[in-house]
């Protein structure tokens, strides 16, 4: 809707009430399911999180970025239902899942519907992604001449080649340190240790990650995001609706949410760092935080797009959360983890947890509606009250989408957060409390709807 007819029309405020997913996978395991099936489970988990039925369900936007024409349909008709209502599919590169989202959400905002679902999902192939269709034009040429014309093209795949020289870059213009970006491998591979969903919960050290096998140049496997199969999907209503169905206490508001696509500077600067997309995260951020009122300093909780470690790194940049070129800095003082100004991709991001292209931007919102809502368990960030996703597809699209508990009141009574963020070191024995605690945790167990538990299998090695 233009800023003229929102004059006239006032947008209404949208909220996610269901999230699910599936865990991620690599592709080709023998437990590897097929899209529909992977489909099913996102879907039906979003609609138990939201105790609502799927004839609830009015639209549904649908992404994945490897299929056919209508893959939203099958994975749809015959998992949740056949109800006639449109189904959208979507395909934006890495930023389908965040599209979807997107979508959905200016379906509820502009009152064209009370409840959509946003599902995404992908089954891929092995090792790094290719071109498919070489009879036409690729749709990154441009941004690969900039690449070619600065730093040349090798035989190597595309995408490391591209990040990797975005880092180069930086590194070349700032001081930034190898070990700079090896730290947030590390991270991240730290973060998914306590996430069940994760396609890799091993913990490695710093060294591992550097000495691990080499992708493109200093980049390394360990600070590279897998292919994956997997799924997630997010129920998204209006205000009305929430009210209707009795769902403020799991309602997450999306405060603010902004697309953007590349910028001139993408290619006119000769930039690499500018041609991955950091202006279009940038202007993205910003108008986020015009638009919510919120600054950096707000948010307590982040996920975005890590699809290499150097991507990371410039993305703290854009965002906001330090001036250009102290990305590093931000690094060394530990502000992206637990304990620091913001805890960054307590997930795993992408480079732990996978990335099944259509799915990464639903399972971000999953993660940070768990997270406000107090239902990450081990991976908590205590006090979680503002969240930040940033989604990106070269190509190109940028998706920033702020999130906070829409009846916070609502949430705190009924909802579980508090006790989830509690410590649990004063249940000894000789407390003379604890067995009165314990009551309590247990008549709270028998009003809250517990989470929804996947079971994983032994970790495997990707690529």
């Amino acid at each position: 809707m233009s800023p003229a007819a929102s004059q006239c029309w006032p947008l209404r405020r949208v909220f996610v009430v269901g999230v699910g997913m599936t865990k991620f996978m690599k592709p080709g395991d023998e437990n590897s399911r097929d899209y529909p099936d992977l489909a099913e489970e996102a879907g039906r988990k979003a609609l138990a999180d939201a105790q609502i039925p799927y004839s609830a369900v009015e639209q549904a936007c649908v992404g994945y970025v490897f299929g056919d024409s209508t893959c939203g349909q099958r994975a749809i008709y015959h998992s949740l239902g056949l109800t006639g209502i449109p189904i959208v599919n979507v395909n934006n590169n890495c930023s389908t899942g965040s599209t979807a989202l997107f979508l959905a959400r200016q379906l509820i905002q502009g009152g064209m519907a009370d409840c959509v679902l946003a599902l995404g999902f992908e089954k891929m192939e092995k090792g790094s992604l290719g071109t498919k269709f070489a009879d036409r034009t690729n749709p990154i040429d441009k941004h690969l001449e900039v690449l070619a014309n600065k730093y040349g093209l090798s035989a190597q795949p595309v995408t490391p080649q591209m990040f990797g020289c975005a880092g180069k870059e930086h590194m070349e213009k700032y001081g930034t340190k190898v070990e700079h970006f090896a730290k947030i491998g590390w991270k991240n591979h730290k973060h998914s240790v306590n996430n069940p969903y994760s396609q890799f919960q091993e913990e490695y050290s710093l060294d591992d990650v550097m000495t691990s096998r080499k992708v493109f140049d200093f980049l390394t496997i360990l600070q590279c995001c897998p292919s994956s199969n997997g799924a997630a999907a997010a129920v998204l209503a209006s205000e009305a609706f929430v009210q209707k169905y009795g769902l403020q206490s799991k309602a997450v508001e999306i405060l603010a949410q902004e697309m953007v696509t590349d910028l001139p500077s993408s290619f006119e600067e000769k930039s690499i760092i500018k041609t991955v997309g950091f202006d279009m995260s940038k202007e993205a951020a910003r108008k986020c935080y015009e638009k919510s009122g919120l600054r950096p300093s707000d948010i307590d909780v982040i996920e975005l797009h890590d699809c290499f470690s150097t991507n990371e790194l410039i993305t703290y940049e854009a965002l906001g959360l330090c001036p250009e070129g102290q990305g590093g800095k931000l690094v060394d003082r530990g502000d992206n983890t637990y304990g620091g100004k913001w805890v960054i991709n307590p997930s795993g991001g992408l480079i732990s947890k996978g990335h099944p292209l259509g799915a990464t931007g639903l399972a971000q919102c999953a993660e940070l509606c768990w997270q406000l809502r107090g239902e990450a368990g081990k991976r908590q960030v205590p006090g979680a009250k503002v969240a930040l996703q940033h989604n990106l597809g070269i190509g190109g699209a940028a998706v920033v989408t702020l999130y906070r508990m829409g009846f916070p009141e609502a949430a705190s009574y009924f909802g579980t957060h508090q006790i989830e963020a509690a410590p649990t070191s004063s249940a000894v024995d000789g407390f003379k409390a604890n067995l009165v605690f314990k009551e309590i945790e247990k008549k709270l167990e028998e009003i809250r709807r517990p989470t929804a538990q996947s079971q994983w299998p032994t970790r495997t090695y990707w690529l």
